[in-house]
């Protein structure tokens, strides 16, 4: 079999590119050794469009560069480390973790949709990782399944953070295109405006809309037609997504100011990923929840002794006092299920439908990278 061309090349004096990964439109991931550090690296090769005039590919070349720098700020468990960033031939190389693992777009193409609770735990920790880099000031900009990793480890990572400070631009570039995919585009970037955290929750909606439907709601046969059904359509009714469908509805709003928060979504997810299950309406079943840091009410203080204490309802009787007992034991195990499935859930992949998610949960090594 012949090498790759490039194969064996040493970029910036230390990185030594050992095969390709993966391709895209905006270059090829390589696997490579830090010859310095000893250990092996992803190392993303960048590369503007041919027909880009040689001004306008210097500017976005700059820009790349300097958001990179930006994204190494983030860090956390679910999101691929940036390390650095060198320039070679007068292009930025940016160096970052290299995971094992699968990309969630190729799951849905090989086994299909995700089971709703699946698909929970999978947005719970992409939005883990995206409210870090909220929190650092910077956005992704282009949250889509072929940006999430299943690692071989069990982890869900996101991955290829093309972010830039929040506010800083715009979702079109100086040409006037958009930047990042157009059927995961929010709303306000497809009309040119700023954009912010609420952007990259649009396109989390998005993708467990597809990760569940097995189809994006807004692709369309053209870019055009596709950005024009982002701006102007709803998504079509959920069939799949079960208890699901609230939160995905409460992404796709088309006015950033009423779009799910992030808090309010992340707990949402985990309680489903935990085994909850869904009303008819699609809301989570129980009691409704309290809202996040909700303070807790403290209880109704004792009467002092020769004053009336508060109102209390009249004795129960014996038998009443014995069925509430019953009750209360009930509830008290029915808790601690609960609170050991949601344990369960966060350590580890929840693999109750039976599929192992394709390749990823096969125990085989598998490198997915898409530029």
């Amino acid at each position: 079999m012949s090498e790759a061309p490039g194969t064996g090349r040493v970029i910036a004096d230390r990185y030594r590119l050992l095969d390709p990964l993966g391709e895209g439109g905006t270059g090829i991931v390589w696997r490579a050794r830090d010859e310095v550090l000893g250990r092996e690296v992803a190392v993303k090769e960048v590369r503007t469009p041919a027909a880009l005039p040689a001004a306008e590919a210097e500017r976005l070349l700059a820009r790349l560069e300097r958001e990179v720098r930006t994204a190494a700020r983030v860090s956390h468990r679910n999101a691929v480390a940036v390390h650095d960033v060198v320039s070679q031939d007068s292009r930025p190389w940016i160096v970052m973790d290299l995971i094992r693992g699968i990309a969630l777009s190729d799951v849905l193409d090989a086994d299909g949709p995700l089971p709703p609770r699946r698909a929970a735990r999978v947005g719970a920790e992409v939005l883990a990782a995206l409210r870090v880099a909220h929190e650092a000031g910077v956005l992704h900009r282009d949250v889509k399944p072929g940006n999430v990793l299943l690692a071989n480890d069990g982890r869900v990572m996101l991955k290829n953070f093309g972010i830039t400070p929040s506010g800083e631009s715009s979702g079109l570039t100086g040409t006037g295109e958009p930047t990042g995919s157009p059927e995961y585009l929010a709303p306000e970037r497809a009309l040119g405006r700023t954009p912010g955290p609420e952007s990259d929750l649009w396109s989390l909606g998005v993708l467990l809309y597809a990760a569940t439907e097995g189809r994006e709601p807004f692709g369309r046969d053209t870019e055009q037609d596709t950005l024009r059904a982002v701006r102007e359509e709803e998504p079509p009714p959920l069939r799949r997504a079960g208890a699901l469908a609230s939160v995905v509805e409460g992404l796709l709003r088309k006015d950033p100011a009423e779009r799910l928060t992030a808090g309010d979504t992340e707990r949402r997810l985990r309680i489903l990923a935990a085994g909850g299950t869904g009303s008819p309406s699609g809301g989570a079943s129980g009691p409704p929840l309290p809202p996040p840091d909700a303070p807790t009410v403290p209880a109704a203080p004792a009467g002092e002794p020769g004053k009336p204490g508060p109102a209390t309802d009249p004795p129960e009787s014996d038998g009443h006092r014995r069925r509430t007992g019953v009750l209360v034991a009930v509830g008290a195990a029915v808790a601690l299920l609960v609170a050991g499935g949601l344990a369960w859930a966060l350590s580890g992949d929840d693999d109750t439908d039976g599929r192992g998610g394709g390749k990823a949960t096969t125990g085989v090594v598998a490198f997915s990278w898409r530029a």
